[in-house]
């Protein structure tokens, strides 16, 4: 009783007159919840902290996620593409896997990696939060499909085909060189091989032309593990535009929404465009390393705060996809300890899912409903990548 006391007080806190009911606390803490990008292991990597108890900053540690119900998490083994074609990615992946195997080793009592849709229920059942991995960036793969397979071994459930940069594998959206025209010939050889392992193909990141031509190649449901839509944010091609929403759903995949305020309103991304280019106009004229240009982001931040979105914000992108593909195919990808200092109001970190879910309740979502965006979705995804693998 007094954990569901706790529980309520602190949700209250957050809410900036938001309502929490108590069947969206129950709802929270009844059900799974899926969200399959949260980037802890870089943060950690940054800078180490013992997220087994509460911490000072970052958007995750082990009390807020039981506060918000979050129990099946996607940690991120994020490589950044300044690694690709470097030796590099490969040890950085396997070190943040370590992190994750260390943390379950610090508080077995409280996380578990989870390898299946199998691991998730029963540790769900345990009353553990399960740690799912999913590699963002395909880098340390090296061009090796063995590589796939040793990350495979230690967990690695999706790949983010590409980051911030065309790789070996896919060209990136935020990449204007287009090398491959969409996937390299290794990539496409990649998916098939994925597939065979169950490993989810993630088109979150890719160009438009790299996931046409994944879903084609395909032979299960991809996800896209933190996207949201290109209807709200114009000319942004990290996000997706209806037509591919559409040819998602056609897959049987499921879009996974990015919670950060410049991927969810076109006015936090003008704000967002707005910034790199003068940034990038201080770093040409004094150059990369200088105060000048080290100090810039906070500079412009402070003279131009950013115009957060909001919980309806997030909620408007939610009911896009279902008015276009159905309920069937919308999930959490929220970017937690990834998209620093940009989350809407009311989803501030893992404490908060409630007031999504109390949104969703709002908007006269039924409870089937929700827990399909919860969990029902994605795992309905990963379990048909686990059934095809198995057959092949």
């Amino acid at each position: 009783m007094a954990s569901v006391c706790l529980i309520s007080v602190l949700t209250t806190s957050q809410t900036h007159g938001i309502e929490v009911s108590d069947k969206a606390h129950k709802l929270a803490q009844d059900n799974i919840i899926v969200d399959t990008h949260i980037d802890v292991p870089y943060r950690l990597n940054q800078k180490w902290q013992d997220v087994t108890k509460a911490t000072e900053g970052g958007d995750f540690d082990y009390p807020r996620a039981k506060q918000g119900g979050l129990n099946a998490p996607f940690m991120s083994i994020y490589i950044p593409a300044s690694l690709d074609n470097s030796a590099n990615s490969t040890k950085l992946a396997d070190k943040l896997i370590d992190y994750m195997e260390a943390l379950v080793g610090r508080a077995p009592d409280k996380f578990a990696i989870a390898k299946s849709v199998a691991d998730v229920k029963q540790q769900f059942s345990k009353g553990l939060i399960s740690l799912p991995l999913g590699m963002e960036n395909g880098s340390p793969i090296q061009e090796d499909l063995a590589n796939l397979h040793h990350f495979y071994d230690r967990g690695i459930r999706y790949i983010t085909l590409a980051h911030s940069q065309s790789n070996h594998i896919s060209d990136s959206s935020y990449d204007l060189r287009r090398q491959w025209k969409g996937l390299s010939p290794f990539g496409k050889e990649l998916i098939v091989e994925m597939n065979k392992l169950g490993v989810m193909v993630d088109i979150s990141h890719v160009s438009d032309a790299a996931f046409y031509q994944a879903i084609e190649i395909s032979k299960t449901p991809v996800i896209a593990s933190h996207s949201s839509l290109r209807e709200f944010t114009p000319g942004f091609e990290r996000n997706m535009d209806n037509d591919m929403i559409k040819a998602l759903g056609k897959n049987g995949g499921v879009i996974q929404i990015n919670f950060g305020s410049t991927f969810v309103t076109k006015r936090a991304n003008a704000w967002s465009k707005k910034r790199s280019a003068e940034q990038k106009l201080i770093e040409e004229k004094f150059g990369k390393d200088s105060a000048q240009a080290k100090n810039f982001s906070a500079a412009f931040s402070e003279k131009n705060p950013l115009p957060y979105a909001t919980l309806n914000s997030v909620l408007d992108h939610i009911d896009h996809v279902v008015e276009l593909i159905g309920i069937d195919h919308v999930g959490i990808g929220s970017d937690y300890d990834g998209v620093g200092d940009s989350l809407p109001t009311d989803l501030k970190d893992v404490s908060t899912y409630p007031n999504l879910i109390q949104g969703l309740l709002n908007r006269g979502y039924s409870d089937q409903d929700i827990i399909k965006i919860l969990n029902g979705n994605l795992l309905r995804v990963w379990q048909q990548n686990e059934d095809y693998a198995a057959k092949h």
